[in-house]
């Protein structure tokens, strides 16, 4: 795995990088799609990882020739997410790193979530508090795969792009922040179970 440790900044997307918050939301899309007419199935959910809700609706309503207001059902399906959500946990590999460079390095969230959904989720799991700033979607004009977010991140935490190093699950986060010229870690790397070397 890339070493993190050698980057002044270090910046981490939220949902499904440091809280196992995604079966949650695909549960809520699941049920906003029905209602609302759109298909949007679970491969494409992931693939679309890090991109805000109200884009995710436009273009899913667009294709299904469908007049929405994206932002009044892109806030219907957060406030399903929340109702359904239980008890969420860290993702126990990505939490560590956290902690462990908190008060070494500057952090950073960079989320594609509402700034009061990453913030409520993050404060569950005891993790808002190590980060500088959290930088959440309506903070940047362009999202993910842009790398809008990430250069703002990097900015708020005072550190250069090319200094920084970004932690991921989706390919639209990973692709913005090879776009601000940082390092990555694509955490589904890191979370691969370990071969058993056979005898």
């Amino acid at each position: 795995m890339l070493d993190y440790s050698i980057y002044e900044g270090l910046i981490f997307d939220c949902d499904g990088t440091l809280v196992d918050t995604m079966p949650a939301h695909f549960r809520a899309w699941t049920v906003t799609s029905q209602k609302y007419g759109f298909s949007f199935p679970e491969p494409r959910f992931y693939a679309l990882g890090g991109v805000p809700a109200p884009q995710i609706v436009a273009l899913l309503a667009a294709e299904a020739g469908l007049t929405l207001d994206p932002h009044a059902v892109a806030e219907e399906k957060e406030q399903l997410y929340f109702s359904g959500l239980g008890e969420v946990q860290p993702i126990v590999a990505v939490a560590a790193i956290a902690r462990q460079m908190f008060g070494q390095r500057p952090l950073a969230v960079a989320t594609g979530s509402p700034r009061w959904a990453a913030e409520r989720v993050l404060e569950r799991t005891q993790l808002l508090s190590l980060f500088a700033t959290v930088v959440a979607a309506g903070d940047v004009e362009r999202p993910k795969p842009a790398p809008d977010i990430f250069l703002e991140a990097a900015r708020r935490i005072g550190v250069p792009p090319q200094r920084c190093c970004v932690f991921e699950d989706g390919d639209p986060g990973i692709e913005g922040a090879r776009a601000a010229g940082m390092a990555v870690v694509d955490i589904r790397l890191l979370l691969q179970p370990t071969p058993v070397a056979s005898a």
